[in-house]
Order: structure tokens, then C-alpha cells, then sequence
């Protein structure tokens, strides 16, 4: 997968919070689908109030579990992501209208599954590149993409399990960014094992325990 939009967001200061603006938000996605096409060759479509709504359901759902927040800043950043992905898979703000055949990419890969499940790349792609760029401005890493993210047959299953339920998103893109996927209960933050570990840390640390 094309990390080159990442350079762009890392740009804007204090991202995290941000993209929690609609103006950044919208922003930032128009940027990141501008990038793909250059990149790809792959013109979008993007309709402003279906990403508007994609916006404000991320934030109530944000907004349900925020607690989790403190227990592991670095897991919640990618479960954040998560979440927004899930509602753009599930809102569907953008389609692809045209193939150009253009573009500068030499990644076959990532260019199959371009061609594959280009809105779904798009929306992929938005959220990958958010996270190494938050995780770069909060903590100094740059976060390797393991092997999954660039093998079709992972993103035919990807596909076809977000379209049954756009939640499962979420543990895919865990399994993108080298996390361990929750399958089962993907949207739920204290169901996350490095969340249910540190919170496990913590009552240890309160009972005395070593």
C-alpha cells in the first residue's frame, strides 16, 4: 500500500486533533483521493454530504468510547482510524468514475487491488496514512505495513466481509498495521488485547501484584 499521502498529513500540525474539525477532515480526504489519482491514475467522485455524515457518525462513535483513550494512546490512535473506516465503508462517500491508466505507480501489488476495490483502497489508504502520520507527530515512529496490506486475496476477503459488516473493517486494518485483530468484537475498545492488557497492568499494579 502507497504511503505517499502520509508526508502531506504529517504537514499539518497537531493532527490528531485536527481531523476531528470537519473543515480538516474533508480537507485531508480530498487531499488523500487527489494523491491516489496522481499516483494511481484513479479519478473520484466525492459527495460532500455523505462525508459530512461520515464525519459526525465517527465522532458519536468516538465519542461512546473516548474512555478508552488514556489506557493506550498509541492502540486507541489505530482503533480511532478504525472506527472512521468503518464508517466510510459503511456510507460509501466516494466512487471511482474513471480509470485513466495513468498514474506514476510501479507497485503491481497495490495497483491490483486498486483496480480491485478502489473505493475501498481509498478509504484504506486515507486511514493508514493518518495513522503514521499521528503516531509520527506523537511518538517519533514510522510504522511498517505488514504483508497483508499489499496481498490481493487478503483484500478479496476484506471486501467481502466489510460488505456484510462494515465493522470488520476495523480488524482488518489492525492486521494491516501489524496489531492483533479483534474478529469478533472489532468496535468495541476494552475488547482490544493491548487495551485488556494494560488495563490488566493496571488492577495488577493496584493490588500489590508483580
Amino acid at each position: 500500500m502507497d504511503l505517499t499521502p502520509k508526508d502531506k498529513l504529517s504537514s499539518i500540525p497537531d493532527l490528531r486533533h485536527r481531523l476531528r474539525q470537519l473543515r480538516w477532515f474533508s480537507k485531508a480526504f480530498r487531499n488523500n483521493a487527489e494523491l491516489v489519482e496522481a499516483h494511481f491514475g484513479f479519478t473520484y467522485r466525492i459527495d460532500e454530504k455523505l462525508l459530512n455524515q461520515v464525519f459526525f457518525d465517527w465522532l458519536a462513535a468516538i465519542d461512546a468510547q473516548d474512555e478508552s483513550a488514556a489506557v493506550d494512546r498509541a492502540d486507541y490512535i489505530v482503533f480511532v482510524a478504525g472506527l472512521a473506516l468503518r464508517e466510510l465503508i459503511r456510507t460509501k462517500p466516494a466512487v471511482m468514475v474513471s480509470d485513466a491508466g495513468k498514474g506514476q505507480a510501479d507497485d503491481q501489488a497495490t495497483l491490483e487491488i486498486v483496480r480491485f476495490w478502489p473505493e475501498g483502497f481509498l478509504f484504506t489508504n486515507f486511514c493508514v496514512c493518518a495513522i503514521a502520520a499521528v503516531q509520527e507527530q506523537e511518538f517519533g515512529v514510522s510504522r511498517d505495513l505488514e504483508k497483508a496490506a499489499s496481498d490481493l486475496r487478503v483484500w478479496w476477503s476484506y471486501r467481502e466481509n466489510a460488505a456484510k459488516d462494515p465493522s470488520i473493517s476495523i480488524a482488518f486494518l489492525d492486521q494491516f498495521v501489524g496489531l492483533e485483530p479483534n474478529w469478533l468484537f472489532p468496535a468495541m475498545a476494552q475488547e482490544r488485547a493491548a487495551i485488556k492488557k494494560a488495563l490488566g497492568a493496571s488492577r495488577e499494579a493496584m493490588l500489590g501484584r508483580p
